[in-house]
Protein backbone atom coordinates (compact mmCIF):
# COMPACT_ATOMS: atom_id res chain seq x y z
CA UNK A 1 0.00 0.00 0.00
CA UNK A 2 2.66 2.36 0.89
CA UNK A 3 4.59 1.62 -2.62
CA UNK A 4 1.31 3.02 -4.13
CA UNK A 5 1.04 5.84 -2.66
CA UNK A 6 4.44 6.78 -3.10
CA UNK A 7 4.33 5.58 -7.03
CA UNK A 8 0.91 6.75 -7.88
CA UNK A 9 -1.85 9.54 -5.17
CA UNK A 10 -5.00 8.59 -5.92
CA UNK A 11 -8.17 9.15 -3.43
CA UNK A 12 -9.05 6.43 -0.80
CA UNK A 13 -11.42 3.72 -2.58
CA UNK A 14 -15.16 4.02 -1.63
CA UNK A 15 -14.82 1.27 0.50
CA UNK A 16 -11.84 2.64 2.61
CA UNK A 17 -14.09 5.10 3.84
CA UNK A 18 -15.16 5.70 7.54
CA UNK A 19 -18.84 5.40 7.06
CA UNK A 20 -19.04 6.87 10.52
CA UNK A 21 -17.69 10.07 10.03
CA UNK A 22 -19.47 10.48 6.51
CA UNK A 23 -22.95 9.91 8.57
CA UNK A 24 -21.64 12.90 11.13
CA UNK A 25 -21.41 14.76 7.43
CA UNK A 26 -24.41 13.69 6.10
CA UNK A 27 -26.56 14.72 9.80
CA UNK A 28 -24.27 18.46 10.06
CA UNK A 29 -25.70 19.05 6.51
CA UNK A 30 -28.67 19.05 7.51
CA UNK A 31 -28.16 21.51 10.06
CA UNK A 32 -26.62 23.82 7.50
CA UNK A 33 -29.43 23.30 5.47
CA UNK A 34 -31.93 24.43 8.30
CA UNK A 35 -30.03 27.54 9.10
CA UNK A 36 -29.04 28.69 5.55
CA UNK A 37 -32.49 28.56 4.36
CA UNK A 38 -34.14 30.36 7.47
CA UNK A 39 -31.56 33.08 7.58
CA UNK A 40 -29.81 33.25 4.42
CA UNK A 41 -32.18 32.54 1.78
CA UNK A 42 -35.71 32.94 3.35
CA UNK A 43 -34.44 36.73 4.71
CA UNK A 44 -31.85 39.27 4.37
CA UNK A 45 -28.76 37.07 6.50
CA UNK A 46 -28.54 41.27 7.94
CA UNK A 47 -31.89 41.06 9.28
CA UNK A 48 -30.95 39.06 12.23
CA UNK A 49 -28.68 41.94 13.66
CA UNK A 50 -31.95 44.29 13.58
CA UNK A 51 -33.68 45.15 16.32
CA UNK A 52 -36.94 44.78 16.61
CA UNK A 53 -37.06 42.29 14.02
CA UNK A 54 -40.03 41.50 11.94
CA UNK A 55 -43.11 39.62 14.03
CA UNK A 56 -43.48 36.28 13.86
CA UNK A 57 -46.49 33.70 14.83
CA UNK A 58 -45.89 31.51 18.09
CA UNK A 59 -44.88 28.37 15.89
CA UNK A 60 -42.01 30.57 13.86
CA UNK A 61 -40.77 32.15 17.30
CA UNK A 62 -40.24 28.62 19.00
CA UNK A 63 -38.64 27.04 15.64
CA UNK A 64 -36.62 29.82 15.26
CA UNK A 65 -35.69 29.72 19.43
CA UNK A 66 -34.61 26.12 18.59
CA UNK A 67 -32.28 26.38 15.81
CA UNK A 68 -30.71 29.15 17.83
CA UNK A 69 -30.01 26.94 21.00
CA UNK A 70 -29.46 23.65 19.59
CA UNK A 71 -28.13 24.15 15.41
CA UNK A 72 -26.77 27.60 14.43
CA UNK A 73 -23.74 27.95 14.07
CA UNK A 74 -23.40 24.58 16.02
CA UNK A 75 -23.69 22.68 12.51
CA UNK A 76 -20.90 24.92 10.92
CA UNK A 77 -18.76 23.81 13.50
CA UNK A 78 -19.16 20.73 13.18
CA UNK A 79 -17.89 20.92 9.48
CA UNK A 80 -15.07 22.61 10.68
CA UNK A 81 -13.98 19.65 12.99
CA UNK A 82 -14.48 17.34 10.05
CA UNK A 83 -13.05 19.17 7.64
CA UNK A 84 -9.40 19.61 10.06
CA UNK A 85 -9.88 15.44 10.50
CA UNK A 86 -10.22 15.58 6.58
CA UNK A 87 -7.25 17.11 5.77
CA UNK A 88 -5.12 15.23 8.67
CA UNK A 89 -6.65 12.05 6.85
CA UNK A 90 -5.60 13.37 3.64
CA UNK A 91 -2.19 14.48 5.00
CA UNK A 92 -1.52 11.07 6.56
CA UNK A 93 -2.43 9.04 3.53
CA UNK A 94 0.20 10.93 0.93
CA UNK A 95 2.98 10.38 4.00
CA UNK A 96 5.02 8.21 1.28
CA UNK A 97 3.94 10.24 -1.54
CA UNK A 98 7.19 13.32 -2.66
CA UNK A 99 3.93 15.14 -4.00
CA UNK A 100 2.01 15.13 -0.43
CA UNK A 101 2.38 18.78 0.03
CA UNK A 102 2.00 19.74 -3.47
CA UNK A 103 -1.25 17.81 -4.16
CA UNK A 104 -2.47 18.66 -0.27
CA UNK A 105 -2.11 22.91 -1.65
CA UNK A 106 -3.62 22.05 -4.53
CA UNK A 107 -6.27 20.67 -3.31
CA UNK A 108 -7.14 24.01 -1.08
CA UNK A 109 -6.07 25.82 -4.10
CA UNK A 110 -9.03 24.12 -6.62
CA UNK A 111 -11.50 24.31 -3.34
CA UNK A 112 -10.15 28.11 -2.82
CA UNK A 113 -11.43 28.26 -7.07
CA UNK A 114 -14.61 26.63 -6.10
CA UNK A 115 -15.85 29.26 -3.96
CA UNK A 116 -14.84 31.87 -5.34
CA UNK A 117 -17.31 30.73 -8.00
CA UNK A 118 -19.90 29.83 -5.65
CA UNK A 119 -19.43 33.08 -3.88
CA UNK A 120 -19.77 35.40 -6.52
CA UNK A 121 -21.58 33.32 -9.06
CA UNK A 122 -24.07 31.47 -6.93
CA UNK A 123 -24.58 32.77 -3.08
CA UNK A 124 -22.58 34.48 -1.24
CA UNK A 125 -23.19 32.71 1.84
CA UNK A 126 -20.30 30.62 0.59
CA UNK A 127 -18.46 28.88 3.34
CA UNK A 128 -15.89 27.55 1.15
CA UNK A 129 -13.77 30.29 0.41
CA UNK A 130 -13.01 30.56 4.04
CA UNK A 131 -12.37 26.89 4.57
CA UNK A 132 -9.67 26.98 1.46
CA UNK A 133 -8.08 29.92 3.31
CA UNK A 134 -8.21 28.23 6.55
CA UNK A 135 -6.82 25.32 5.19
CA UNK A 136 -3.96 26.78 3.44
CA UNK A 137 -2.93 28.02 7.02
CA UNK A 138 -3.51 24.92 8.56
CA UNK A 139 -1.59 22.71 6.44
CA UNK A 140 2.01 23.62 7.68
CA UNK A 141 1.10 22.59 10.98
CA UNK A 142 0.30 19.26 10.19
CA UNK A 143 3.86 19.12 9.65
CA UNK A 144 4.40 19.30 13.02
CA UNK A 145 3.83 16.56 16.60
CA UNK A 146 0.36 16.39 17.85
CA UNK A 147 0.85 18.97 20.84
CA UNK A 148 1.40 21.47 18.24
CA UNK A 149 -1.87 21.36 16.78
CA UNK A 150 -3.29 21.26 20.14
CA UNK A 151 -1.55 24.24 21.44
CA UNK A 152 -2.20 25.82 18.02
CA UNK A 153 -6.08 25.01 18.56
CA UNK A 154 -6.38 26.39 21.92
CA UNK A 155 -4.48 29.96 20.57
CA UNK A 156 -7.11 30.24 17.73
CA UNK A 157 -10.27 29.27 19.77
CA UNK A 158 -9.11 31.52 22.54
CA UNK A 159 -8.22 34.36 19.72
CA UNK A 160 -12.00 34.05 18.62
CA UNK A 161 -13.49 33.97 22.07
CA UNK A 162 -11.57 37.42 22.89
CA UNK A 163 -13.00 38.80 19.83
CA UNK A 164 -16.43 37.22 20.53
CA UNK A 165 -16.25 39.51 24.24
CA UNK A 166 -14.31 42.74 22.37
CA UNK A 167 -15.33 43.01 19.01
CA UNK A 168 -12.69 45.10 16.85
CA UNK A 169 -13.89 48.94 16.07
CA UNK A 170 -14.86 49.57 13.01
CA UNK A 171 -14.94 45.59 11.87
CA UNK A 172 -19.18 45.30 10.78
CA UNK A 173 -21.25 48.62 9.45
CA UNK A 174 -23.72 50.51 11.12
CA UNK A 175 -27.10 49.73 12.02
CA UNK A 176 -28.02 52.97 9.22
CA UNK A 177 -26.24 50.53 6.64
CA UNK A 178 -27.66 47.39 7.78
CA UNK A 179 -31.40 48.65 7.81
CA UNK A 180 -30.58 50.60 4.20
CA UNK A 181 -29.09 47.35 3.06
CA UNK A 182 -32.08 44.93 4.34
CA UNK A 183 -34.46 47.10 2.52
CA UNK A 184 -32.67 46.81 -0.82
CA UNK A 185 -32.52 43.16 -0.30
CA UNK A 186 -36.20 42.80 0.17
CA UNK A 187 -36.90 44.55 -3.06
CA UNK A 188 -34.27 43.15 -5.29
CA UNK A 189 -33.68 39.44 -4.28
CA UNK A 190 -37.95 39.20 -3.88
CA UNK A 191 -38.08 40.88 -7.57
CA UNK A 192 -35.00 41.28 -9.34
CA UNK A 193 -34.15 39.50 -12.25
CA UNK A 194 -30.68 37.12 -12.39
CA UNK A 195 -28.60 39.86 -13.73
CA UNK A 196 -30.23 42.38 -10.85
CA UNK A 197 -29.60 39.70 -8.18
CA UNK A 198 -25.94 38.80 -9.54
CA UNK A 199 -25.15 42.27 -9.17
CA UNK A 200 -26.69 42.95 -5.85
CA UNK A 201 -24.59 39.75 -4.17
CA UNK A 202 -21.67 41.44 -5.72
CA UNK A 203 -22.26 44.92 -3.80
CA UNK A 204 -23.00 42.75 -0.69
CA UNK A 205 -19.95 40.95 -0.72
CA UNK A 206 -17.84 43.96 1.22
CA UNK A 207 -20.77 43.63 4.10
CA UNK A 208 -20.25 39.89 4.27
CA UNK A 209 -16.59 39.68 4.89
CA UNK A 210 -16.59 40.84 8.28
CA UNK A 211 -18.52 37.96 9.18
CA UNK A 212 -16.27 35.80 8.07
CA UNK A 213 -12.87 37.78 9.90
CA UNK A 214 -15.16 37.61 12.98
CA UNK A 215 -15.54 33.58 13.03
CA UNK A 216 -12.20 32.85 10.97
CA UNK A 217 -9.91 32.27 14.13
CA UNK A 218 -12.79 30.00 15.49
CA UNK A 219 -12.60 27.88 11.72
CA UNK A 220 -8.81 27.85 12.10
CA UNK A 221 -9.06 26.55 15.87
CA UNK A 222 -11.91 23.80 14.76
CA UNK A 223 -9.41 22.69 12.08
CA UNK A 224 -6.73 22.34 14.15
CA UNK A 225 -8.71 20.67 16.53
CA UNK A 226 -9.97 18.18 13.94
CA UNK A 227 -6.65 16.98 13.25
CA UNK A 228 -5.58 16.97 16.41
CA UNK A 229 -8.40 14.19 17.39
CA UNK A 230 -7.81 12.32 14.23
CA UNK A 231 -4.07 11.69 15.69
CA UNK A 232 -5.05 11.14 19.14
CA UNK A 233 -7.40 8.49 17.55
CA UNK A 234 -11.04 9.57 18.91
CA UNK A 235 -12.94 9.43 16.15
CA UNK A 236 -11.84 5.96 15.62
CA UNK A 237 -12.60 4.93 19.74
CA UNK A 238 -15.14 2.07 20.87
CA UNK A 239 -18.21 3.83 21.21
CA UNK A 240 -18.85 3.91 24.85
CA UNK A 241 -15.47 6.05 24.82
CA UNK A 242 -16.89 8.65 22.23
CA UNK A 243 -20.47 8.69 23.95
CA UNK A 244 -18.81 9.29 27.38
CA UNK A 245 -16.76 11.74 25.83
CA UNK A 246 -19.69 13.52 23.83
CA UNK A 247 -22.59 13.64 26.37
CA UNK A 248 -20.92 15.70 29.12
CA UNK A 249 -19.59 18.11 26.34
CA UNK A 250 -23.56 18.66 25.23
CA UNK A 251 -24.63 19.11 28.82
CA UNK A 252 -22.05 21.61 29.29
CA UNK A 253 -22.40 23.32 26.02
CA UNK A 254 -25.79 23.76 26.60
CA UNK A 255 -25.51 25.21 29.96
CA UNK A 256 -23.29 27.78 28.85
CA UNK A 257 -25.34 28.48 25.79
CA UNK A 258 -28.40 29.24 28.40
CA UNK A 259 -26.23 31.75 30.88
CA UNK A 260 -25.17 33.37 27.92
CA UNK A 261 -21.93 32.28 26.82
CA UNK A 262 -22.59 31.34 23.40
CA UNK A 263 -19.18 31.41 22.01
CA UNK A 264 -17.98 28.61 24.35
CA UNK A 265 -21.01 26.88 24.20
CA UNK A 266 -21.54 26.28 20.76
CA UNK A 267 -17.60 24.87 20.73
CA UNK A 268 -18.33 22.69 23.22
CA UNK A 269 -22.03 21.25 21.91
CA UNK A 270 -20.31 20.89 18.84
CA UNK A 271 -17.82 18.54 19.84
CA UNK A 272 -20.34 17.15 22.04
CA UNK A 273 -22.98 16.62 18.77
CA UNK A 274 -19.50 14.68 17.33
CA UNK A 275 -18.65 12.41 19.70
CA UNK A 276 -22.25 11.14 20.51
CA UNK A 277 -22.90 11.20 17.04
CA UNK A 278 -19.88 9.21 15.74
CA UNK A 279 -20.17 6.63 18.86
CA UNK A 280 -24.00 5.73 17.95
CA UNK A 281 -22.40 5.39 14.46
CA UNK A 282 -20.02 2.59 15.40
CA UNK A 283 -22.62 0.32 16.92
CA UNK A 284 -24.20 -1.93 14.75
CA UNK A 285 -28.06 -0.46 15.90
CA UNK A 286 -26.57 3.07 14.82
CA UNK A 287 -25.52 2.12 11.58
CA UNK A 288 -28.87 0.66 10.38
CA UNK A 289 -30.37 3.95 12.72
CA UNK A 290 -27.99 6.51 10.92
CA UNK A 291 -26.65 4.65 7.91
CA UNK A 292 -28.82 6.57 5.62
CA UNK A 293 -26.73 9.50 6.22
CA UNK A 294 -23.65 8.40 4.95
CA UNK A 295 -24.41 8.65 1.12
CA UNK A 296 -25.76 12.36 2.03
CA UNK A 297 -22.26 13.17 3.38
CA UNK A 298 -19.75 11.28 0.59
CA UNK A 299 -21.59 13.61 -1.65
CA UNK A 300 -21.61 16.73 0.79
CA UNK A 301 -19.74 19.57 -1.36
CA UNK A 302 -22.31 18.33 -4.53
CA UNK A 303 -25.24 18.97 -2.32
CA UNK A 304 -24.38 22.19 -0.82
CA UNK A 305 -23.28 23.40 -4.35
CA UNK A 306 -27.02 22.19 -5.39
CA UNK A 307 -28.89 23.43 -2.20
CA UNK A 308 -27.36 26.79 -3.25
CA UNK A 309 -28.58 26.47 -6.77
CA UNK A 310 -31.78 24.98 -5.64
CA UNK A 311 -32.91 27.81 -3.04
CA UNK A 312 -31.76 30.67 -5.15
CA UNK A 313 -34.72 29.31 -7.86
CA UNK A 314 -36.84 29.44 -5.24
CA UNK A 315 -36.73 32.05 -2.98
CA UNK A 316 -34.68 34.99 -5.49
CA UNK A 317 -36.81 36.74 -8.30
CA UNK A 318 -35.55 35.09 -11.17
CA UNK A 319 -37.53 32.10 -10.00
CA UNK A 320 -40.64 31.99 -7.73
CA UNK A 321 -39.60 34.82 -5.99
CA UNK A 322 -40.45 33.70 -2.20
CA UNK A 323 -37.85 36.08 -0.24
CA UNK A 324 -39.40 37.73 2.88
CA UNK A 325 -42.38 35.96 1.87
CA UNK A 326 -42.35 33.07 3.89
CA UNK A 327 -42.34 32.28 7.63
CA UNK A 328 -39.86 30.38 9.57
CA UNK A 329 -41.64 27.14 9.59
CA UNK A 330 -42.88 27.22 5.78
CA UNK A 331 -39.05 27.73 4.84
CA UNK A 332 -37.42 25.22 7.10
CA UNK A 333 -40.38 22.86 5.80
CA UNK A 334 -38.85 23.92 2.52
CA UNK A 335 -35.52 22.86 3.40
CA UNK A 336 -35.93 19.65 4.54
CA UNK A 337 -38.06 18.45 1.71
CA UNK A 338 -35.17 19.36 -0.54
CA UNK A 339 -32.58 17.79 2.00
CA UNK A 340 -34.81 14.29 1.80
CA UNK A 341 -34.94 14.68 -1.67
CA UNK A 342 -31.01 14.87 -1.88
CA UNK A 343 -30.25 12.01 0.81
CA UNK A 344 -32.36 9.47 -1.57
CA UNK A 345 -30.89 10.88 -4.61
CA UNK A 346 -27.07 10.37 -2.88
CA UNK A 347 -28.05 6.74 -2.00
CA UNK A 348 -29.03 6.31 -5.70
CA UNK A 349 -26.12 8.13 -7.55
CA UNK A 350 -23.72 6.14 -4.80
CA UNK A 351 -25.02 3.01 -6.08
CA UNK A 352 -24.01 3.60 -9.31
CA UNK A 353 -20.74 5.68 -9.07
CA UNK A 354 -17.86 6.18 -6.85
CA UNK A 355 -18.24 9.78 -6.41
CA UNK A 356 -20.67 12.78 -6.56
CA UNK A 357 -19.80 14.95 -9.48
CA UNK A 358 -18.51 17.52 -7.57
CA UNK A 359 -16.62 15.38 -5.90
CA UNK A 360 -14.96 13.33 -8.84
CA UNK A 361 -14.15 16.97 -10.62
CA UNK A 362 -12.43 18.27 -7.36
CA UNK A 363 -10.10 14.75 -7.16
CA UNK A 364 -9.48 15.08 -11.14
CA UNK A 365 -8.25 18.50 -10.36
CA UNK A 366 -6.37 17.74 -7.00
CA UNK A 367 -4.44 14.94 -8.77
CA UNK A 368 -4.33 16.15 -12.63
CA UNK A 369 -5.23 13.23 -13.53
CA UNK A 370 -9.07 11.96 -14.41
CA UNK A 371 -10.33 9.47 -11.60
CA UNK A 372 -12.52 6.50 -12.28
CA UNK A 373 -16.40 7.33 -11.91
CA UNK A 374 -18.04 3.98 -12.26
CA UNK A 375 -17.38 1.23 -9.66
CA UNK A 376 -14.72 -1.57 -9.86
CA UNK A 377 -16.23 -4.75 -10.93
CA UNK A 378 -15.08 -5.78 -6.60
CA UNK A 379 -17.49 -3.01 -5.32
CA UNK A 380 -20.18 -3.63 -7.82
CA UNK A 381 -20.15 -6.44 -6.03
CA UNK A 382 -20.51 -5.31 -2.73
Amino acid sequence: MASDGAASPRPISPAGRIDAIDVLRGLALLGVVAINVVNEFRVSIFEQFLSPKSPTSPIDSAIEAILTLAVEMKALALFSLLFGAGLAIQFERLANSERRTSLLVRRLVVLLVFGLIHLCLIWNGDILTEYALAGLIVLPFLFGPRWLLAVAALAFLVLYLAMQAAPPDGLFPSTATITQHVADANRIYATGGFLDVLAFRLREIPLIVPLHVFVFPRTIGLFLFGAFAWRTGIPQSRPRRLLSIGAPCIGLGAALILAGADALGTILLALGYGAVIIGIAHLASGKKLLGWAAPMGRMAFTNYLAQSLIFGWIFYGYGLGLFGRLGVANALAIGVAVYIGQVFFSAWWLRRYRYGPVEWLWRTLMYGVPQPMLHSPIEAVR
